[in-house]
């Protein structure tokens, strides 16, 4: 079976990358993580991944942070990576010609509301809240330039229920994540299959 090779990249605990690898091999998802690449030896998602056998690999920003964006690409091009899946990854990602649609992004809310700079985990959920919706959810959407910018590929909802605090309200989120970030894998690396095959026919 042809596979898309996959990168996460990620900054916090590693719930959305162990739970994709766990899907693609439950669900028979065309693809298979070859990299998970964290940007500080201290992030938990390391021993979390590592745990769950994943490949692990440590970038350092704080080595040579100008030098950063030319070695995070030199590890994922070592690993074979094909998509790169942004999952709770708080930097900001250098897409440049090299990953242009072969990027991904999940974002813990209904973009376009409660995206950008500074608008990740609590944040998000705390802003949802102050906002009065009805209704919250997460978005997997083509990474560009800019921050929580790019075209949407799976959005989940969720409601808001009363009492709800950033806490509850992330798990709830969490919950369509865990649905929507494999669904947004199998449909992107269909499409690069897909291409594939297209450039090699005869």
């Amino acid at each position: 079976m042809r596979r898309v090779r996959i990168g996460i990249l990620v900054s916090g605990g590693g719930r959305s990358a162990v739970n994709l690898a766990e899907a693609i091999r439950r669900d028979g998802i065309p693809a298979e993580v070859v990299a998970v690449v964290a940007t500080r030896p201290t992030v938990p998602a390391i021993a979390r991944c590592r745990e769950a056998g994943l490949p692990v690999a440590v970038v350092p920003v704080a080595e040579d942070p100008a030098s950063f964006d030319d070695r995070l690409d030199a590890a994922l091009d070592a690993a074979g990576v094909e998509l790169v899946v942004l999952a709770g990854y708080l930097r900001r990602f250098r897409v440049g010609t090299r990953w242009t649609v072969h990027a991904i992004n999940i974002h813990p809310a209904l973009l376009p509301r409660h995206g950008g700079p500074g608008m990740f985990g609590e944040h998000v959920h705390r802003a949802v809240l102050a906002a009065g919706d009805a209704e919250s959810g997460c978005t997997v959407h083509w990474v560009d330039e800019q921050y929580d910018h790019g075209g949407a590929i799976v959005q989940r909802r969720c409601p808001v229920e009363p009492g709800d605090t950033p806490e509850t309200l992330a798990d709830r989120v969490f919950a369509e994540e865990r649905i929507a970030l494999p669904q947004a894998v199998d449909s992107v690396a269909q499409g690069i299959l897909s291409a594939r095959t297209a450039t090699v026919a005869p």
